[in-house]
């Protein structure tokens, strides 16, 4: 009989680890996450929009995860440089990236050979909100409007251009506005919104193409006259700046879209807290008001309904880009 009950006593408590084991399986496998320092990587130079953003939004996502988020700047090549080391980053919610049209719907499709698939190498996980470009001219410059740019162009034969770099949506935007008028606009590119603004600003360049986001001061100051917004209607930050929808040019509207992303195949439970802080700021008034003075209209969203908004982007611009013969 003990040894009977022995046996019977073994077998439970075996039942018991086993049952022990198997629940401590089925925790999820990053419930302690995050258990050190996050890492937003943006792919343009210090100072421009993107930058900006990544910065406003790390500092409040410190605060709500409970680490230091930092941001890691790594521009270059239509932004596929710090897009393919996000790519290819282990999928553990440590490296994540500002993600804009840039360097996921037009500079892959820029390069030679593609990088990376903006779709299927990344998890898009929460959206940001959107801004307008903004086509600008320097106050010395004979430009005022749209139609000049077109009658300017013709008359000289050419017209020169500034953005943010190759394939950047400024640059896109340059060609399909050249596509569109059917006039010679020449591309310069720069290493970042900052240095064009400096080269605009100057006389360098006569005419700059950039997302709206960090120009409203230049404008105020008239150190930069803004042509149009590159939205259907006018952007509540500038009112007095037409839409090239209302200018005529439907085919011009285009939005630049801001997010955070990170590799493929992350955990869905790291995913739904990223997203979920995401919103959380996002509704905060003040962030609100900070997004709003930086020209972006928040849009909170799930991580599915990024993920289709990336995908109808992408499916609308990356045949634009090839269709411009940019290349990187």
């Amino acid at each position: 009989m003990i040894r009977h009950l022995s046996i019977k006593a073994t077998r439970r408590q075996s039942l018991q680890i086993l049952g022990a084991g198997a629940a401590a399986i089925a925790l999820p496998a990053f419930a302690s996450w995050p258990e050190k320092p996050i890492k937003i990587v943006v792919t343009f130079p210090p100072g421009g929009a993107s930058d900006i953003v990544a910065r406003v939004i790390a500092e409040q996502l410190g605060k709500k995860l409970g680490q230091p988020v930092v941001v890691d700047n790594k521009p270059g090549a239509g932004g596929s440089i710090g897009g393919n080391a996000v790519a290819q980053s282990p999928a553990d919610g440590y490296t994540l990236m500002l993600s804009n049209s840039t360097p996921i719907s037009i500079g892959p499709f820029a390069m030679e050979k593609q990088p990376y698939d903006p779709v299927e190498q990344f998890t898009h996980i929460a959206l940001i909100g959107s801004a307008p470009c903004v086509v600008m001219a320097n106050p010395n410059a004979p430009i005022r409007t749209m139609a000049d740019v077109e009658s300017h162009a013709r008359k000289a034969g050419r017209l020169d251009f500034g953005s943010g770099g190759p394939a950047s949506i400024g640059h896109i935007y340059g060609e399909l506005m050249k596509k569109e008028m059917k006039v010679n606009l020449v591309h310069v590119p720069y290493r970042g919104g900052a240095p064009m603004t400096t080269d605009l600003i100057s006389g360098v360049i006569p005419l700059g193409i950039d997302v709206l986001t960090a120009f409203v001061p230049y404008f105020k100051s008239g150190q930069i006259v803004p042509l149009a917004v590159t939205s259907s209607t006018r952007s509540p930050l500038v009112p007095e700046v037409p839409s090239v929808a209302e200018l005529g040019y439907r085919k011009l509207i285009l939005d630049n879209f801001f997010g955070l992303s990170g590799p493929a195949k992350m955990p869905t439970d790291v995913i739904a807290r990223l997203n979920s802080a995401c919103n959380e700021i996002l509704a905060m008034p003040e962030i609100k008001k900070k997004m709003l003075d930086l020209g972006i209209t928040t849009q909170p969203a799930s991580s599915t309904t990024f993920t289709n908004y990336v995908k109808d982007q992408v499916a609308t611009l990356s045949p634009a880009v090839k269709a411009a013969g940019v290349k990187l």
